[in-house]
């Protein structure tokens, strides 16, 4: 198979080129070749489409063929070291022709040129070359910007509910042989060692950050796992963009959630930012502080929080675990932002909660227990099975065990009306089953306080009848009057009086 595409590759034409042409570079053509020696004698026909196509490109990519004297269309290895940088920016210049990849039979030949071209620079880059020149990391941003940076199809935004339609495919972008080799140039280059970040960034400035962060908005999952990555090593390598880079991200979040609520790409900035986190030093910053609750706080709002539910909750968990003190309130925003009327991010919900239980003090629970218990005896009592089965789990850590028996006083006055309403009408048996375990519990843990609250709660039970038979009777007596009374007919004169 490689033969087949090497024996594609134009070499032959360079000669014809350069004789045809006199802008053509004659300094690395005159010498001997063997191969080319082996390619005249092919076929005519075949070596006259050969040469038409490496016409064509060179024309339309290089209006002198030749950068720093150098053919693009030479290996690496044909060339001295003193000259491979020069070739190197050659060949990065002739990636920065963009091919129409929705007609697949169109440009064959350039395109399959353009491949092995940008093969040949993955390994040069790979191979770590002593150190990158200004002029060649120039050359490498802008082939980077032509080939990567680009405008999405209208249906890429109007599509795409990030998760509203778990069942749709993703959209594959079909020029992703090319685009994947140029990701992984990028890759290499940012990580390279012999890139200097003094120089590098003034080319992979906030324009070019900026532009890569829009190309997040791609449906195509394979593209953003590539942007990931790059934008990861980018952070790590260059500080000075760091906060650039925090700032941008969370002015996604902001517009996803207060505006948009689509964007494919937030799974995968969480993501990153999930690494950034835990990369924080303590004491937090206020900054990092305000970014948790003005960004990823609200980002439990969107309807589609399952498709990047994971990678928040990862988020939010790394930020408790830098600083215990900020339970409290990581779970005032999530009783702000709870579901009422969405049962699976209710139970998505009830999962963080148990996790952030789990790291919290003493002192920040006694904080928020009592609205975080009243909130949790209303899922118990859920006639969606799933929530009351996932509230009355959380009695299955001992962790929160602990908690609520040191505060048992505070909490089971609020958990018993939900545990005896369960017992008595709720559907599903297997609610009612735990509902009956987590009543044992409590019996177990306090019979005299379990006895009180259970004497309190019939007492609440009977004056709740009485009032409830008062207004009944009240409603009866209304309307035996309004019943006694006249109606009006005919042409009487009404009286109204506006305020």
């Amino acid at each position: 198979m490689w033969k087949q595409i090497l024996s594609r590759l134009p070499r032959k034409s360079l000669k014809s080129d350069s004789t045809d042409s006199p802008r053509c570079g004659s300094g690395s053509l005159n010498n001997p070749n063997p191969n080319i020696a082996i390619q005249r004698s092919q076929s005519l026909n075949a070596s006259s489409v050969r040469n038409n196509a490496a016409r064509r490109m060179s024309s339309a990519v290089f209006p002198a063929s030749v950068v720093a004297g150098v053919e693009p269309l030479l290996a690496f290895k044909d060339v001295p070291n003193s000259e491979k940088m020069n070739l190197f920016i050659s060949k990065l210049s002739l990636c920065c022709m963009v091919f129409d990849f929705s007609d697949p039979s169109k440009n064959t030949t350039e395109k399959d040129l353009k491949r092995i071209t940008l093969i040949e620079l993955l390994d040069f880059v790979a191979s770590g070359p002593p150190r990158f020149s200004e002029p060649a990391i120039l050359a490498m941003c802008k082939m980077c910007a032509v080939n990567l940076f680009r405008v999405f199809p209208p249906n890429y935004r109007s599509n795409s509910h990030s998760g509203e339609n778990d069942d749709d495919e993703p959209m594959f972008d079909p020029a992703w042989t090319h685009l994947q080799l140029v990701y992984d140039i990028l890759l290499k280059f940012v990580t390279c060692s012999s890139v200097e970040a003094k120089v590098a960034k003034k080319y992979i400035n906030h324009s070019f950050i900026l532009k890569l962060l829009e190309l997040f908005e791609s449906e195509d999952p394979r593209e953003r796992e590539c942007l990931k990555a790059i934008m990861h090593r980018i952070y790590g390598k260059f500080m000075v963009h760091r906060p650039f880079i925090r700032k941008n991200i969370s002015n996604i979040f902001y517009r996803f959630v207060f505006e948009t609520e689509k964007h494919n790409g937030i799974a995968e900035l969480l993501e990153i930012f999930g690494s950034v986190i835990t990369g924080f030093a303590l004491p937090l910053k206020e900054e990092h502080k305000i970014f948790l609750w003005r960004a990823l706080i609200p980002l439990h709002k969107p309807k589609c929080l399952g498709v990047y539910f994971q990678q928040l909750s990862y988020c939010i968990t790394q930020f408790i675990e830098k600083e215990p003190k900020l339970a409290s309130t990581v779970i005032r925003g999530l009783l702000k932002y709870w579901p009422v009327t969405n049962s699976q991010k209710e139970v998505m919900f009830l999962g963080e909660v148990e996790e952030i239980l789990e790291a919290i003090n003493m002192a920040e629970f006694h904080k928020v227990m009592i609205p975080l218990f009243w909130r949790i005896g209303c899922c118990i009592t859920s006639f969606h099975f799933q929530v009351a089965e996932r509230a009355l789990f959380l009695w299955n850590n001992d962790q929160i065990i602990n908690l609520i028996g040191h505060n048992r006083h505070v909490i089971l006055p609020l958990i018993l009306p939900a545990l005896e309403k369960n017992t008595r009408t709720h559907w599903n048996q297997s609610v009612l089953n735990l509902t009956l375990n987590v009543r044992k519990m409590f019996t177990e843990m306090d019979d005299v306080l379990f006895l009180a609250c259970h004497s309190r709660f019939r007492e609440e039970q009977e004056r709740q009848i009485l009032a409830k038979e008062k207004r009944k009777v009240a409603w009866e007596r209304l309307e035996s009057a309004a019943a006694r009374l006249q109606p009006m007919v005919g042409n009487t004169a009404v009286l109204v009086s506006t305020p």
